[in-house]
């Protein structure tokens, strides 16, 4: 591997996990305190910082999968993943935004370290290739971020936001998958599918034998997610759901996935 090149990633590594770092300070003090502007003047701060670091491993790209997905941090909602259409150009909340840009730090560590150890200087890094089979491409780096978030969620034991988040992303490639499987050539494809409900969804995906039976280990508290929910679509604070519960529903994504794509 080249020196230069060596210590341009090493630098970069440094970078993100000092910003890392404060970005876990700053989520601590805002969910004691929201409100605080210390805090909130900080997460400005820090916010600067990760958009630099963000405009330099993308060479200043605005198309670049990196800059895409720090874009994407700021939206309210999920496009295609139920959330109201119109207010997928808002911005969430200040602490929702803190996690989100965190992930997306995460996803720039991953890449760096497989340049890292292939010893190739790529600028232009390709974006993680766990939802290349969904067939709605503008789907799929929302679907990385929201992956993303799930883990951290999780990690952090904020289980309940874990099993909303994973199942969430699991409604949602089986829409992917029914709509496309559903689709006539030549006509517009059926919605209809976004109005079922999410058992009548898995079970249409396993009638058509998209997907196995996996589901069936799915928690209760998964599969009633959307009453986790309060009206604005928040997650409600007094959500029931257990680390157990949240690992069973993370792998139960991560086998129908496996499903939809097998060649992966």
């Amino acid at each position: 591997m080249d020196d230069g090149f060596r210590l341009q990633v090493g630098t970069y590594q440094h970078r993100l996990e000092h910003l890392l770092r404060d970005g876990l300070d700053i989520y601590r003090s805002l969910e004691a305190g929201p409100d605080r502007p210390a805090d909130l003047e900080a997460m400005r701060a820090w916010q600067r910082e990760c958009a630099a670091t963000i405009s330099q491993l993308s060479g200043g790209s605005k198309q670049h999968w990196l800059s895409r997905a720090y874009s994407e941090a700021f939206l309210l909602a999920l496009p295609g993943s139920g959330g109201s259409p119109q207010t997928a150009a808002a911005e969430a909340a200040v602490i929702t935004i803190v996690e989100r840009i965190m992930a997306v730090l995460r996803q720039a560590q991953a890449s760096l370290s497989e340049m890292q150890e292939s010893g190739i200087p790529n600028e232009t890094a390709p974006a993680p290739g766990r939802f290349t089979f969904v067939h709605d491409a503008g789907l799929r780096p929302r679907l990385e971020q929201a992956f993303l978030d799930g883990k951290a969620a999780f990690d952090r034991g904020a289980y309940g936001l874990a099993v909303v988040t994973c199942a969430s992303i699991l409604e949602a490639i089986l829409t992917d998958a029914l709509e496309h499987h559903m689709a006539v050539p030549g006509q517009p494809v059926d919605r209809l599918v976004a109005d079922w409900s999410f058992d009548a969804r898995i079970t249409a995906a396993e009638q058509s034998v998209l997907i196995s039976h996996g589901c069936a280990r799915l928690p209760a508290v998964a599969r009633q997610y959307r009453e986790l929910l309060d009206a604005s679509g928040e997650l409600r604070a007094d959500v029931p759901a257990t680390e157990r519960e949240a690992k069973v529903t993370g792998q139960v994504l991560r086998l129908i996935m496996r499903d939809l794509a097998p060649g992966r």
